[in-house]
């Protein structure tokens, strides 16, 4: 394994943190993730130094060993980034020549802080850091304080090394997606179509977190089997039938499209649910622009679902958005009344997932989701799957 990107695009990442850093009054800041073999939350330190720990996450701590599967960065304004890594990395693969591997990244990471004093210090990662972990983070460094944004925001604008990384992963998501509505739509069983996409994502250089798959009488639920994501089901004629594929589809970078369609020839009711749910992510995309807010889109998204009667179903009320950022897995903003924290306008650059939910009682419930990149003039497709699979 080697470094994907050149060492300039890392240098670049890190004096846009550096500049953020300087913004908010920082001296240093210590950033983690914790990957865990999922790939689920290592995006800070993979993003900053290309660093993923291949530790399952499960060990419990010892005395020799502890915080299994938890790395971090040590940032120190004007310096390059230190590593903290919980095993020996590939030196010829991290992206920093500054590093050190512990059994117990956690101490290690808390004895840096040491050094600091009360200088104002950043922990990013508080939402994935116990809280037996985080306590020694305070302790080594009382006036520590928590911006989970820092290296976020700075991954929300991606460099064109990055759009031509995940218009990659997209293609590959999109070919998966494609096999997998087609196997479903011919009548196989869902382990056996999802078993085809995976394969399709991992024969590529890709990983599959979930592939989550639902037909018939289990429509209203947003996978047949809560466990796997996939049932030893097979959909039948007439069936509404709705799949998403994802997980970081390559180089670590994330792709979550999403499709629904019917088993055979749909009755009207169907035709019309499926259409209609396809058309919002459509009108979403086509009016997605620089300078458009992200808000604009949540109501257009919302108006369009209330015109089209939808109801309530047990993804809808999962997941009450429109859409989300995308990049090393899912990102700020969200396009949500409910879960949006703030409001921001698009910008060429970033990548987003748009989505949309709709039921009809008595019907059935249909999903659709696009990865798209803004552009300076409206946005671009990165997972070019067909929406619908009839005239």
């Amino acid at each position: 394994m080697t470094l994907h990107f050149p060492a300039e695009e890392y240098e670049d990442r890190w004096a846009r943190v550096d500049a953020a850093m300087a913004a908010k009054g920082y001296d240093a800041a210590i950033v983690w993730s914790r990957p865990g073999g999922t790939y689920d939350r290592c995006g800070d330190v993979l993003y900053l130094t290309n660093y993923v720990s291949t530790e399952s996450g499960q060990e419990p701590d010892n005395k020799k060993r502890k915080a299994s599967a938890f790395s971090a960065v040590l940032l120190v304004r004007g310096e390059p980034p230190m590593l903290i890594a919980d095993e020996p990395p590939p030196e010829d693969a991290i992206a920093t020549d500054n590093w050190v591997w512990s059994y117990d990244t956690v101490t290690k990471a808390a004895e840096l802080l040491k050094l600091f004093g009360n200088r104002s210090v950043a922990l990013a990662g508080s939402d994935i850091l116990p809280m037996k972990y985080g306590q020694q983070m305070f302790g080594a460094c009382p006036n520590i304080a928590m911006d989970d944004m820092l290296i976020h925001e700075a991954r929300m604008r991606k460099s064109p090394r990055e759009f031509e990384t995940m218009q990659v992963g997209g293609a590959t998501a999109a070919r998966a997606l494609t096999i997998l509505m087609e196997a479903l739509r011919g009548g196989a069983k869902e382990a056996d179509a999802a078993a085809l996409a995976a394969a399709q994502v991992m024969r590529s250089g890709g990983s599959v977190h979930f592939i989550p798959v639902s037909h018939g009488d289990s429509i209203e639920q947003f996978c047949r089997n809560h466990l796997t994501g996939y049932s030893q089901d097979a959909p039948q004629e007439g069936d509404l039938v709705r799949a998403w594929v994802y997980g970081p589809m390559w180089q670590g970078y994330w792709m979550d499209p999403g499709r629904t369609t019917v088993v055979g020839t749909p009755s009207p009711e169907k035709k019309k649910l499926v259409e209609d749910c396809a058309g919002i992510v459509d009108a979403i995309v086509e009016n997605i622009r620089p300078g458009v807010m992200v808000s604009e889109m949540t109501a257009l998204g919302r108006a369009m679902t209330q015109e089209a009667g939808g109801g309530d179903d047990v993804a809808s009320m999962k997941w009450p958005i429109f859409g989300h950022g995308l990049g090393l897995f899912w990102e700020k903003p969200d396009l949500s009344e409910t879960y949006a924290e703030f409001d921001m306008a698009f910008e060429a650059n970033m990548t987003f997932g748009i989505e949309a939910f709709l039921s009809a009682e008595g019907v059935g419930s249909a999903g659709f989701e696009q990865n798209i990149v803004v552009t300076e003039t409206g946005a671009e497709l990165l997972t070019p799957a067909p929406m619908l699979w009839w005239d």
